[in-house]
């Protein structure tokens, strides 16, 4: 168990892991994490400040959901990582998987300082880069097979920087809010992408957006 938590933010961790229920291993890493952010959040601006009483609902559960989505991906990449959202909280999902790797990019130096302490500290098998998601994105080593990101661009952008890795079979899991449907339509792919919705557990108002390459799909077909 954490340190005496405030009233509120007890109920909130509590209402999370109802949400997810996760072995103790896990639990005490997040608790770990938890703590880290609301240290760290007083020199630097994780999340908004506002949010801090619902971090676990807010943030934790939305992001563990992310990784719920592809159970099967052990190796991934997150874009504009900020804070570990939700690509920190997955690599602390996947610590007892083995072969599990969790790339994050995140371009601010004193962001990244945050995410180092927090793999260190809760053994998540996470490597941060500490670089712009378009010096990096193709030159990570490992055969991704999901790419995420929350709250950093409209789906257009992302599918722009993450267009080789899906090429090359990854699943997209972007979390998106009440602009989902916008950004949708705003789409043209002619007809490259499969994009499947599923509806958030933590907020009515936001999804889930699960994007392949049909390209792909066809080409891994053909090698049988």
């Amino acid at each position: 168990m954490p340190s005496k938590l405030p009233s509120e933010l007890q109920r909130d961790r509590d209402a999370a892991l109802a949400f997810f229920p996760l072995p103790p291993e896990i639990v005490h890493r997040l608790d770990i994490y938890a703590e880290l952010l609301r240290k760290w959040q007083k020199t630097i601006n994780l999340v908004a400040a506002s949010t801090l009483p619902h971090l676990w609902t807010r943030h934790i559960a939305d992001s563990l959901q992310v990784q719920a989505a592809v159970p099967q991906a052990r190796l991934w990449a997150d874009l504009g990582s900020g804070g570990g959202f939700p690509g920190l909280v997955t690599a602390i999902r996947l610590a007892e998987t083995p072969g599990a790797r969790m790339h994050l990019i995140e371009s601010d130096q004193r962001k990244c300082a945050f995410l180092r302490e927090v793999s260190r500290e809760t053994s998540a098998p996470a490597v941060i880069h500490n670089a712009r998601i378009e010096k990096v994105i193709d030159h990570l080593g490992d055969p991704i097979e999901a790419v995420s990101a929350r709250a950093l661009a409209p789906l257009r952008v992302l599918l722009t920087y993450a267009e080789n890795l899906l090429a090359r079979g990854a699943v997209g899991v972007f979390l998106k809010g009440q602009d989902a449907d916008r950004e949708l339509k705003a789409l043209s792919t002619t007809g490259r992408y499969r994009i499947m919705e599923k509806s958030s557990v933590t907020a009515s108002v936001s999804r889930l957006l699960l994007v392949y390459d049909e390209g792909a799909k066809a080409a891994s077909a053909r090698r049988g």
